[in-house]
């Protein structure tokens, strides 16, 4: 098996994997709370409770429509990946309800329900985040999103998904809400539950997704270039792009060295600098790095052999 069907290999392995947990959240945390998560599938969701209808039935429904859209209108390669957790998350939804997991769920009864949608929050916060990072989705509101993205970039989603989110957590508040003799005796707690089950999965998986991406991009200007770059490559291993720039004030030509790094380099490259007291520097956070980021330890070797060679 050659890399390139390695790597394709393991990426449809996590989409599997990441599948089976939104399903296991779903059956474990959130049909027998009686709440609606986001979107779409909190719509799903309701309807199961109301009619009976498997949430799996119900999201192979509206999910392979949308999957085919994505794969004609959008992005092949992010239509398939989307297809497939799509109808594998349906598929071990209707097995896992079928499957004696009372031990596992967290039925909370009414009481203290908030910590069965806490939980269910964080998980598919991160399954969401590795859909992401997969160039997958989870279905429903995803795919939506990514057309009107792609369609319309300075457009601002954020509205239209505050008002889906928003319909599907006025609307259960009557779904969920018991009849009695004079009319709907309304219970908020589905309301609240679904709002902050939309902020917690919104904040957990962007948290995720920008982590994942976030670099550090600092700016040297030194007389002492040189040495601050041997310094890089031997401490750090890692490699940096030398500019020439003009001091307005002495009109006098100064290096300037430009080095993006992770989070956990930071202190070592404060470090680096403190050797070098007559240095200005300052950081600068990147949101995302777009190419080669990482470089072999024996290509960092090699350069840093023949600065040694220059040198001497």
């Amino acid at each position: 098996m050659n890399k390139r069907r390695l790597k394709e290999f393991l990426i449809i392995l996590q989409i599997f994997i990441l599948s089976i947990i939104d399903a296991l959240t779903y059956v474990i945390f959130i049909i027998d709370n009686k709440f609606a998560p986001a979107g779409i599938a909190g719509i799903a969701t309701m309807i199961q409770y109301k009619y009976g209808i498997s949430l799996g039935f119900v999201s192979l429904i509206y999910n392979v429509p949308l999957c085919i859209f994505a794969i004609l209108k959008i992005d092949k390669r992010f239509g398939f990946y989307s297809m497939l957790f799509c109808v594998s998350q349906a598929l071990w939804y209707l097995f896992f309800q079928n499957v004696a997991l009372s031990k596992w769920k967290y039925d909370a009864g009414g009481v203290d329900t908030i910590f069965p949608c806490l939980i269910a929050g964080f998980i598919l916060g991160f399954v969401y985040a590795g859909c992401y990072s997969l160039s997958s989705s989870t279905g429903g509101t995803d795919i939506i999103s990514k057309y009107v993205c792609k369609k319309k970039p300075f457009f601002n989603f954020f509205f239209v998904s505050f008002a889906l989110n928003a319909f599907v957590a006025i609307l259960s508040l009557f779904v969920y809400s018991t009849p009695t003799e004079s009319g709907l005796a309304l219970d908020y707690r589905p309301v609240s539950l679904c709002l902050t089950y939309c902020l917690v999965s919104s904040i957990f998986g962007n948290l995720i997704i920008k982590n994942g991406q976030q670099a550090y991009c600092v700016t040297v200007i030194s007389e002492r270039t040189e040495e601050i770059e041997k310094a890089i490559l031997e401490k750090l291993k890692h490699t940096a792009t030398r500019l020439t720039g003009e001091g307005v004030y002495h009109s006098k030509q100064e290096n300037v060295l430009l080095c993006v790094i992770n989070k956990q380099q930071l202190p070592d490259f404060e470090q680096i600098l403190k050797g070098y007291p007559d240095t200005f520097s300052y950081v600068s956070v990147v949101d995302k790095t777009i190419g080669v980021f990482r470089r072999s330890r024996d290509d960092l070797n090699e350069v840093l052999s023949a600065k040694n060679r220059t040198q001497n």
